[in-house]
């Protein structure tokens, strides 16, 4: 910035107007040029001072304008009454002065008397070069300028400055920052032009000190102080937004105190005064509140009358949820009033008038109510209207209304269309459908005001670990295609250990239809890990799954559905020839002939007996029952699904699975909302006995591994991927005290470990979410806790090796490779031969003992997409099992 000259905006008013002499009554011969805002004659003899009275006004020679630069002397001329020929006097010269003052287009203003000819000097106000910002840091520039009216090219004024500098502390105060200061400068430039420096200093944000409450006897102050939606700051509410002081939250809270007390019976009560005094540092606010609480009012006699024929005032009265001698409560009557308006709605009475009228008795403490419902037409929808729907088609929306044009007005039915709309994810969670008179009164229309929200979801992710190497991930979902509601969904996925690729597509109406169809296809390359020696991870199986699926569903009633699916898959499981087959002709090679076959002892008998191809061909059905409120975040309502699925319609994998889903939602109040669900499935094969690869006689597990059902992350948070349920863990021995002897070490270092899966599981889940002030809900935050617990069991004991290992003997120019005959304590080995790979294997984990984990989760709407995050403990597991403590995924929104 150059600067020439800077100077504050503190001038004085008053050295722009009046005139000392023309007050005082006086005229003066001979005083020399004025000062700023004053009139002086030219030089002359001294005379007598002539009284006002006997002036003669003289009329006006000549106006000369100097000191303009960008303005034309006519224009300056004509803010002024000042005219050649026209008669002046000191009162019209100052009046002048004023008039050129008002417009504030000038700085400096004098006015010379030559004998009738008047010379107006003019010095003009600079014009604004540019608005310079300093200090501000919490908040940025786009929030502060345009609260600024002052602009570049403007012409300076000390008004509109001032307004400024008023129109920035209030934008402080705002954030509740009263500390905070402005003081504006003014830098010279050349060609009379300036910049305009606001120099802020923002100062803490003020703070709620200390709440007071005077006058409450009934209820303690921490009781109300619970109530109110301001806080008094302490460290354990570092992130809330309640303990920064604002009027319209001190306002808010003094109503909350009065709903409070009408729900306690105190009819009477009321605020007296609500003050709150800033501390001298203008750090922090005391606010104190001053209360009468009054008397407590029981109910006394509360009945219905009805004027509408359908509805009867005597049965409506005995469904009524307060009774006589209850104590009154505020809330409960407007909830009563809703109540019997919705009632009254189902009747097709869109306009029902329920209005409580309130018979007091001070002397018995009570408060007598009768609910009166006033005649009404019965109404019938007009025409439904809606609008702020950009993307979405109109019939989208139309299709999940319950009541189209001509129909009987239902306040469940419109109801019910509200949660079926919020239920598409499409639009934000304020959808409203205002009920409007229509063109007669038996007439109305539902107007439905929507706004649209993001419908994609875009995930990408790339980077690099030591367990998965290269990793790059990414998925596009698009549940609003071409805004017809149709979802269209991609996902692509690559690293060292799973590669896939899937394409799906709904249609919900087909032929505007209520038919739902879809299809899926997917290739899906896995290589099943074990974490072996030293925590290493180490590929086991590789499957490669190639197929797709098929889709419909229809509804059978408001809340019940059937889909239907038919799928189609071929999967190949293989295992690494030259790790885990044998070398069948002796030249040191695994896997390289065709008679290798794979050894048990390398691989497990478990992982021999699951290689193969297969294909499966499956049909499947779900029956589902949903009455939530909505089905992406709902707060109420209920699900229950049952799913069954036949694979053998052909192919050479035959089975049924079946599962079974509950979920339940309810509020439990102050915004809690609490969550239910239980499930469950069990396979049952339909194939004939199988039997060990390499002892025919030997039955193994029917259900094959790829088929099974596994638990653990993300179903069970708290337990690994596949971490709970039938594994083999295969401990590798450690030489031990005694010579010859070895012995199992309990550790991750020295095992490894395959889940095998179950042919049932069940887990079920207890969940609340907690509610968090403005602040965290403008920041997309979203705690919960919850408790999980659940099990999966229930296969054949597979064939384990127990102990296993080799000796190795070295002869003249031949190593030689055997396996051990003995036990851990005595391998057997001949002299002269080391022991290698010396293990033992433990079949554990198969038991429908609940494992059981608690923690606490966040959900959080961040800049960079949905991001969720988990801290679960395991407190109940059994041997075997891994856990996990933290887990968290994130994703991005279009």
């Amino acid at each position: 910035m150059t600067a020439t000259k800077s100077s504050k905006f503190d001038r004085p008013v008053q050295q722009r107007l009046g005139l000392v002499a023309l007050l005082a009554g006086t005229m003066l011969a001979g005083v020399p040029s004025a000062v700023l805002g004053q009139v002086a004659p030219a030089p002359a003899a001294a005379a007598p001072a002539t009284p006002p009275a006997a002036q003669v006004a003289a009329p006006i020679k000549a106006i000369n304008i100097t000191g303009q630069q960008r303005l034309e002397p006519d224009t300056v001329l004509s803010y002024t009454k000042l005219r050649v020929g026209q008669p002046y006097t000191r009162e019209s010269l100052d009046q002048a002065l004023r008039d050129l003052f008002e417009t504030e287009l000038f700085a400096d203003v004098q006015i010379r008397d030559d004998a009738g000819v008047l010379t107006i000097e003019i010095k003009e106000n600079p014009v604004i070069n540019r608005i310079v910002l300093e200090g501000n840091k919490r908040l940025k520039e786009d929030k502060i300028r345009p609260e600024i009216k002052l602009a570049p090219r403007q012409i300076y004024t000390r008004s509109k400055v001032r307004a400024d500098v008023a129109r920035i502390i209030e934008l402080y105060r705002r954030q509740g920052r009263f500390a905070a200061t402005v003081e504006p400068k003014m830098v010279q430039l050349d060609q009379n032009r300036v910049d305009i420096v606001f120099e802020i200093s923002e100062g803490p944000k003020s703070k709620v000190r200390q709440i007071n409450i005077i006058g409450n006897e009934k209820f303690k102050d921490g009781r109300l102080q619970g109530e109110m939606a301001t806080k008094a700051a302490r460290w354990f509410r570092l992130f809330s937004s309640g303990t920064s002081y604002d009027p319209d939250r001190l306002a808010y809270d003094q109503q909350k105190l009065r709903q409070f007390y009408l729900t306690q019976g105190y009819a009477d009560f009321r605020v007296i005064s609500a003050v709150a005094e800033l501390t001298p540092d203008k750090q922090d606010f005391i606010i104190t509140y001053v209360v009468e609480e009054g008397d407590r009012y029981k109910f006394g006699d509360v009945k219905v009358e009805s004027e509408i024929r359908d509805l009867s005032g005597d049965s409506l009265t005995k469904l009524l949820p307060m009774k006589k001698s209850d104590w009154y409560n505020a809330k409960q009557v407007e909830d009563t009033v809703d109540q019997l308006n919705e009632t009254a709605g189902l009747f097709g009475y869109a306009f029902a008038d329920v209005s409580p009228d309130f018979n007091r008795s001070k002397e018995n403490l009570t408060m007598g109510i009768t609910f009166r419902i006033a005649n009404a037409p019965r109404v019938y929808v007009e025409r439904v209207d809606i609008n702020g729907n950009t993307l979405t088609q109109d019939k989208v929306i139309r299709r999940e209304f319950r009541l189209a044009e001509g129909d009987a007005f239902n306040s469940f039915a419109v109801k019910r269309s509200k949660d079926r709309i919020n239920s598409l994810g499409f639009f934000q969670e304020k959808l409203d459908i205002e009920q409007k008179p229509g063109s007669t009164p038996d007439r109305i229309i539902l107007e439905t005001n929507v706004e649209e929200k993001s419908t994609g979801e875009l995930s990408l992710s790339a980077g690099f670990s030591s367990l998965e190497r290269f990793i790059i991930s990414g998925s596009v979902t698009q549940r609003n295609f071409r805004g017809k509601g149709q979802e269209l969904r991609t996902s692509v996925n690559y690293s060292s250990y799973s590669k896939s690729v899937e394409v799906g597509f709904t249609e919900p109406y087909l032929l505007d239809k209520n038919i739902a169809v879809g299809g899926d296809i997917f290739r899906r390359d896995l290589n099943s890990f074990q974490y072996g020696l030293n925590n290493d991870r180490n590929t086991t199986y590789e499957q490669t799954s190639t197929g797709f699926q098929l889709r419909a569903g229809v509804p059978l009633t408001e809340y019940m559905s059937l889909a239907l699916r038919y799928g189609l898959s071929f999967d190949d499981v293989t295992l690494a020839r030259s790790t885990y087959f044998t070398d069948d002709n002796g030249d040191g090679i695994r896997g390289n002939s065709g008679t290798d076959d794979c050894d048990p002892i390398q691989a497990g008998r478990y992982l021999c007996d699951a290689i193969g191809k297969r294909t499966t061909s499956s049909i499947g059905y779900s029956v589902i029952f949903d009455n939530r409120d909505n089905r992406i975040r709902p707060t109420r309502g209920q699900s229950l699904s049952l799913s069954q699925d036949f694979a053998g319609l052909g192919g050479s994998v035959k089975y049924i699975k079946t599962r079974l889903n509950a979920t339940k939602h309810f509020n439990i109040g102050s915004g809690f909302i609490a969550s239910l669900s239980a499930e469950g499935g069990y396979i049952h094969s339909l194939e004939k006995a199988r039997f060990d690869r390499s002892n025919p006689t030997i039955e193994v597990e029917r259900v094959r591994l790829t088929d099974r059902f596994f638990l653990g992350e993300p179903q069970m948070r708290g337990f690994a991927i596949r971490g709970i349920g039938p594994r083999v863990l295969r401990y590798y021995l450690q030489p031990g005290a005694t010579a010859g002897e070895y012995v199992r070490v309990d550790s991750n270092d020295n095992r490894t470990d395959d889940a095998l899966g179950g042919r049932m599981y069940y887990m079920a889940r207890g969940e609340v979410e907690i509610p968090l002030g403005s602040g965290a809900r403008e920041l997309g935050l979203r705690p919960s806790v919850y408790v999980d617990v659940g099990a999966v069991a229930g296969i054949k004991d597979p064939i384990t090796n127990g102990f296993a290992g080799y000796c190795t003997t070295a002869g003249t120019g031949t190593t030689t490779t055997t396996p051990a005959p003995g036990t851990p304590r005595n391998p057997g080995c001949p002299a002269g031969s080391t022991v290698s790979n010396n293990f033992e294997e433990v079949y554990t984990g198969d038991t429908l003992k609940p494992r059981l984990s608690v923690g606490f989760g966040v959900n959080w709407n961040s800049p960079f997409g949905p991001f969720r995050i988990d801290i679960a403990k395991a407190l109940l597991k059994e041997p075997g099992d891994d856990d996990k403590l933290i887990t968290f995924n994130v994703g991005t929104q279009f």
